[in-house]
């Protein structure tokens, strides 16, 4: 099959596995689709909790159209057995598979190309593509596994003269509806959201999503303090006590001196600026030092959008 339509079909399973995140920690989401003939007879998700994964529940929606059929799978089927469940590398090769495509190599030491390998032991063709796409989608996965580090974006939203809140430390609201709409769309995606220990003492903030029908993606809300957290918080002392906490994806919201102390360490893979057409004039920068985009040195802008009157940027380093 042409490598355009192989990139394809895995961008549907791409899209397929974003309905995954992050109800499916703490497995990653993962997407698959069975194509046959050109028809797609079979399609998963990764189910909140991690179980059933996405090749499995694919399998049961192909039936018996799974045989000869193709298996576009965004991770390498797992290898190894688990008391939730059997290993994915042998569904496939029992369904009489003739191919199955994987966007990524998967990183945890117990698969790592044996599914892949069990697979062509069985007489399928799997192949890996290394798929950018797909290692997109899978990033929080990937870099926890192989650094114990979640993704982490920072957020901020800022006026056209680059300052997140007035002299006397209000914010509210800096930027519209529609720009707030979507900042909840990525509170959905994340499985933690930080903000500092001011930003909570000053704004009592919910970090929940209010969006509807994604209230229950709510993540786990973390505040970066030397002092107790409240009930229903986590405490953390420093920007590095993030690893280890089995976090894929964490979104980080609030204060000038968090932003700073999570760049300080090198530990934010991607900005989220939300940029309002206002002008406070004076204020709290977003960032201490930045260059003439408005963010610091050393990042280049990925995507840029409208949302209402309001700019999306997002930057990578």
């Amino acid at each position: 099959m042409p490598p355009q339509t192989d990139a394809r079909w895995l961008a549907g399973a791409v899209a397929l596995a974003e309905r995954a995140r992050p109800l499916s920690r703490p497995n990653p989401a993962v997407g698959a689709m069975i194509v046959r003939d050109g028809i797609v007879v079979g399609r998963g998700w990764t189910r909140p909790g991690g179980r059933p994964h996405a090749e499995a529940v694919a399998l049961e929606q192909a039936g018996e159209a799974a045989r000869g059929a193709a298996l576009y799978v965004t991770l390498e089927p797992c290898a190894h057995a688990s008391e939730r469940g059997p290993a994915c590398a042998g569904l496939v090769a029992e369904a009489g598979l003739a191919r199955v495509v994987a966007g990524v190599e998967d990183p945890d030491p117990r698969t790592a190309g044996a599914g892949l390998a069990r697979l062509r032991a069985a007489g399928i063709d799997a192949v890996c593509l290394d798929d950018e796409v797909c290692r997109t989608s899978l990033a929080g996965y990937i870099r926890s596994k192989t650094t114990r580090i979640p993704e982490v974006t920072l957020k901020l939203a800022m006026t056209a003269d680059g300052f997140i809140a007035r002299p006397d430390g209000t914010s509210q609201w800096i930027t519209g509806g529609p720009a707030r709409a979507h900042a909840h769309r990525e509170r959905a995606r994340a499985d933690a959201i930080l903000v500092g220990g001011g930003t909570l003492r000053t704004d009592a903030p919910r970090l929940d999503v209010r969006l509807p029908g994604l209230e229950e993606r709510s993540p786990q809300k973390v505040v970066l303090t030397r002092r107790e957290a409240p009930a229903g918080w986590t405490a953390i002392a420093e920007p590095a006590d993030i690893a280890g906490r089995g976090w894929q994806y964490l979104m980080v919201e609030g204060g000038a001196e968090v932003a700073e102390a999570f760049l300080a360490q090198a530990l934010v893979d991607r900005l989220l600026i939300y940029r309002s057409p206002s002008e406070f004039g004076e204020g709290v920068p977003a960032f201490r030092q930045s260059g003439p985009s408005g963010v610091p040195d050393g990042w280049r802008l990925a995507d840029r959008r409208r949302l209402g009157s309001d700019a999306l940027e997002v930057y990578y380093p």
